[in-house]
């Protein structure tokens, strides 16, 4: 039976923040205090809404990021200003829905990752995220406002696209002065491939070698960017030929 792929992180976050007290004690003294209770149950009700859009769909799969991260080893500056804690009763409610739900933690992965690996794995499930990134897996996506179908040639170009366009909350630059309506303009004049890619970092005096690393740190794991055996991703590495079919397929792709 089909899934609800739930990305959980955003909303235990969201939760437990918005469960946060602070008490002034006047000078240099605040406290940060959290009714527990409040904040797991706020969780819950989210999920429940989830589900209620769907209804027919067995228990929902909740997956969570890892507290280590393999892009930090491509990039140590990936995420490096997201340094803040997490809030109240965070751990603490992760603990507890692992009791009531299934949980997905892969180890150096983030949520979004582990989603796309099991998406591209079992087919025919539905992936909930608010993430722009999720635009990358084929097949279902939940917005939390629309579900709609990714092709496979979508996903692809979706992902060519954060690479010119970059994603300053990530990290990643992306080419200066393309954002994601330059680079799909770009895209649809020259085409969807690498050489395409190159030649809009080399003509800002960047370098192939910068244009990688954007897109090893833009790409969402699929089933095919992960090796199972050895628990680690496969770092996505393009043929210079790597151009995305206006049809049905991808050509020239080598891992």
């Amino acid at each position: 039976m089909s899934r609800l792929l739930i990305d959980a992180d955003f909303i235990v976050y969201k939760c437990c923040a918005a469960c946060e007290t602070e008490i002034d004690y006047g000078e240099d003294v605040i406290f940060v205090t959290s009714n527990f209770s409040d904040a797991y149950n706020a969780v819950k009700r989210e999920i429940q809404q989830i589900q209620d859009v769907f209804g027919s769909f067995s228990k929902p799969i909740l997956f969570f990021s890892d507290s280590k991260n393999f892009r930090k080893k491509i990039s140590p500056d990936y995420k490096g200003h997201r340094n803040r804690k997490k809030p109240c009763g965070y751990k603490r409610v992760i603990r507890n829905l692992k009791i009531e739900y299934d949980v997905c933690i892969m180890p150096e992965l983030e949520a979004d990752d582990a989603m796309g690996i099991y998406a591209t794995k079992l087919t025919g499930n539905i992936i909930v995220s608010p993430d722009k990134d999720m635009r990358q897996i084929p097949g279902k996506l939940y917005n939390l406002e629309d579900t709609t179908y990714i092709t496979p040639e979508e996903g692809a170009r979706w992902h060519l696209i954060q690479t010119l366009a970059g994603d300053q909350t990530d990290g990643y630059s992306g080419v200066p002065g393309i954002g994601v309506k330059r680079a799909e303009t770009l895209f649809n004049k020259e085409g969807y491939s690498w050489q395409t890619v190159i030649k809009a970092f080399e003509d800002k005096g960047l370098t192939e070698e910068d244009a990688l690393l954007n897109a090893r740190l833009a790409r969402i794991l699929t089933i095919e960017d992960y090796d199972s055996k050895e628990k680690e991703p496969k770092l996505w590495t393009p043929e210079a030929s790597y151009v995305i079919d206006d049809g049905t397929r991808l050509q020239d792709a080598s891992y």
